[in-house]
């Protein structure tokens, strides 16, 4: 079979199966396990024996509902590529927002200090890292699972001033020292009776990272009434949000006593940040 021909079967599989990207996800499994170079057309060239067999385990492993990110081990943020598995929540484009709001904002801040909560793999720490060359960033995560791959990518971007703690956000923030010019987080926040509801690739995903108790906002409001007090004067809390939560979120940012509170889109138009400033 040659790589054009197995582009086409695994498609059709694919989209028989119920995944809406099934041309875009049998793509991705031919580069990562039939040889394909990444942006080449699928030709003539014949698979090997060893790349059937790996790319019929990875296609059935997608259309079982396995989230193409897991299968590949790995993901594309920003300029960044990331390691990802089970245990651990997938980075989405939407997050991307969050990092671009906070480099913009830390310009024209010098070795600025920044926390990243909730950090799972290190997406957004890292990220901002990336877009604001001399920043020192803290990134807290609890999660036995998740904290290894946060390790894992911040090793892989030694250039980045990165640095993993374990970290309850829920709890912690005294063990926390202030001065921060910006708090940030991509905070669990699917309310718990939504869970069910979600995307069966979803479902792979740890709860732990997007559970947000019965209303979604339980991250948030201890973000606002506990973290943000340790923001310098100036300083800035920016948050990922849902796509219904941005007033909620604006009120308890509010109520903290942070000002200037505004709402970013992300590229879809969709309120997906909100930040306030110390």
């Amino acid at each position: 079979m040659t790589r054009s021909e197995w582009l086409k079967v695994a498609a059709a599989r694919l989209e028989s199966a119920g995944c809406e990207d099934a041309s875009f996800d049998a793509r991705c499994l031919l580069e990562n396990f039939g040889g394909l170079p990444r942006g080449h057309r699928p030709d003539g060239t014949p698979l090997t024996e060893q790349q059937v067999t790996a790319l019929g385990d990875a296609l059935e492993q997608r259309a079982s509902g396995r989230p193409l990110q897991y299968i590949l081990g790995e993901w594309d943020f920003l300029a960044l590529t990331l390691r990802v598995g089970e245990g651990v929540l997938i980075p989405r484009p939407d997050t991307e927002a969050l990092c671009e709001t906070a480099a913009g904002l830390l310009a024209e801040v010098s070795a600025p200090k920044v926390l990243d909560l909730c950090a799972g793999t290190g997406c957004v720490g890292l990220g901002v890292a990336s877009l604001c060359p001399g920043a020192q960033v803290t990134a807290v995560e609890l999660s036995e699972q998740a904290f290894p791959y946060l390790q894992e990518n911040i090793a892989r971007y030694p250039a980045l001033s990165v640095t993993a703690v374990r970290g309850d956000v829920l709890a912690d923030w005294e063990h926390f020292s202030d001065g921060w010019d910006a708090i940030l987080s991509n905070p669990p926040y699917i309310p718990t009776a939504d869970l069910s509801g979600l995307m069966r690739e979803v479902q792979h995903e740890p709860m732990m990272a997007l559970d947000g108790a019965a209303d979604g906002l339980a991250f948030y409001r201890v973000i606002a009434a506990r973290w943000s007090g340790l923001l310098r004067n100036g300083g800035f809390c920016a948050v990922e949000v849902g796509f219904d939560q941005a007033p909620a979120v604006v009120a308890l940012f509010a109520d903290a006593g942070l000002k200037n509170i505004r709402i970013i889109p992300d590229l879809a138009g969709i309120s997906r940040v909100v930040v306030g400033e110390k």
